[in-house]
């Protein structure tokens, strides 16, 4: 199959070919990876039970898969990925805001699938080969993954669709057989001597559905439009783009945070997952956990590895999406590395969501509430102004940035920012009785102030032919 050439240019409707299915296959067979099952440790590390989890990873995962879903629709009307289309409300220079939100979420979610499905294969190989477990095994392992890794984001979306679809299937089947090795020591009580991470358990299970479980749909803010602009707006509705894409988000994310929450307790990890996993198995199922920790590593960093090629393309225009790619690969294994031998495993992933979490959802509000003023109606020309090196169109606005957009996002972040509860206890923190909802302030926020300042503007004409391609025609204005 030929590596893709196409990056965040326009797609023309005869290329795209994908179906909603096609969202769901994706969104379940690449988030089947030890790097996904681990945020279902996280609530078992910070002190809750099997009941306490489960409910929190479900809260939030269920709104923020609500939250994120509809971004799927704007890259089916916009025929282009989610930063590139968000220059229609931020301006085509000021859509760098979006890319550069994506490059870092995808560089972090990909340096942390390697890591951990890296530890987890290394610790198979040990208890199967007695290949020793020092800094030499890992880092030949994590070269491994991340070679593997990269070549499936270069060669593209139709290689990763096929592989994600033979993931779905065997994947499933491997933690399926996870429950049945694991089952003998579970038990539905929390971790013995883990307390609770923020000293009540109201404000755990709070802490827990943020950062585990709101997380999770979150990441995929920049992303899901990667998949949906191969969908064909003639052929298929929103609303079928829409559901497949929560159902995608659902199950893909719920599935193996509830193996690791399960298998987390089994084994009794409490300060770390990869290291009691593997020790906690039984003999009869190391072959089965190291193909899971090899084969869906390199399935769902693929798919991260590939959006951040096409963020950083989008950001360098001149640079192919091939060398963009390759760039980001190399950046994500030494992320790896220092992740490995220098960071603790659970502050780390708790700052890391948090304060992506505050950043990012403010981006993506605004971009959903200017998808709904411009009634999914895009100028595909204008939208690419940045990329072909040129200046102008209905997206131009004051140099290329709408400053109003910019100035909503900037005072979302700001507020989220003064409002986690890890890694420092914002200033706002007391506001909300310790509990951490930056997330929502986050939101908020944004929504208010971007409502407020485009409150005078007219909203765009829709297109007298609905039938026609929405990515032809032009809004009369902008929001």
């Amino acid at each position: 199959m030929p590596i893709e050439q196409r990056g965040v240019d326009t797609v023309p409707d005869e290329e795209r070919t994908s179906r909603p299915r096609d969202l769901v296959s994706i969104l379940l067979g690449s988030n089947l990876a030890l790097g996904v099952v681990i945020f279902g440790w996280l609530p078992v590390s910070f002190g809750l039970g099997f009941w306490g989890s489960v409910t929190s990873l479900a809260a939030g995962t269920l709104v923020g898969a609500l939250l994120t879903a509809p971004l799927a629709l704007v890259s089916l009307r916009s025929a282009t990925n989610l930063s590139t289309s968000s220059g229609a409300f931020f301006g085509v220079r000021g859509r760098l805001i979006g890319s550069v939100i994506g490059l870092l979420l995808s560089l972090g979610y990909t340096a942390l699938t390697l890591w951990v499905g890296g530890d987890a294969m290394v610790d198979c190989l040990h208890r199967l080969t007695g290949l020793p477990a020092d800094g030499a095994a890992y880092a030949l392992v994590y070269a491994v993954l991340a070679a593997a890794t990269a070549v499936g984001a270069v060669y593209g979306y139709k290689v990763l669709l096929r592989l994600s679809k033979v993931l779905a299937v065997g994947l499933t089947v491997l933690l399926v057989i996870g429950l049945l090795a694991y089952a003998h020591h579970f038990s539905t009580g929390p971790v013995p001597g883990v307390h609770y991470a923020l000293g009540g358990y109201w404000q755990t299970w709070l802490l827990s559905a943020v950062s585990a479980g709101l997380s999770g749909p979150i990441a995929f803010i920049t992303l899901l439009g990667d998949y949906s602009r191969y969908i064909s707006p003639r052929r298929h509705t929103s609303k079928a783009v829409f559901g497949a894409t929560y159902l995608g988000l659902v199950l893909g994310l719920l599935v193996p945070q509830l193996f690791g929450t399960f298998s987390a307790l089994a084994v009794g990890a409490g300060t770390d997952y990869a290291g009691p996993l593997v020790a906690g198995a039984p003999a009869w199922y190391l072959v089965f956990l190291l193909l899971n920790a090899s084969a869906g590593s390199a399935g769902n960093s693929g798919l991260m590895l590939y959006s951040m090629g096409l963020d950083l393309d989008a950001i360098l225009p001149r640079a192919t999406r091939t060398q963009a790619t390759y760039v980001v690969a190399a950046l994500a294994t030494v992320l790896v590395y220092v992740g490995h031998f220098l960071w603790d495993a659970q502050n780390a992933m708790t700052s890391f969501v948090l304060l992506m979490t505050a950043i990012g959802t403010p981006w993506a509000v605004i971009t959903v509430i200017g998808f709904v003023r411009c009634r999914g109606v895009y100028d595909a020309e204008s939208l690419q102004v940045y990329n072909r090196g040129t200046v102008g169109g209905v997206y131009w606005f004051k140099a290329g940035w709408n400053v109003r957009a910019a100035l909503a996002w900037a005072l979302g972040s700001a507020v989220g920012l003064l409002a986690v509860g890890s890694p420092y206890e914002g200033p706002l923190l007391h506001l909300t009785g310790g509990i951490d909802m930056s997330f929502l302030l986050a939101a908020a926020t944004a929504a208010v102030v971007y409502l407020a300042l485009v409150a005078r503007q007219s909203r765009p004409v829709p297109p007298l032919h609905p039938a026609a391609t929405p990515t032809r025609e032009a809004p009369a204005e902008v929001g």
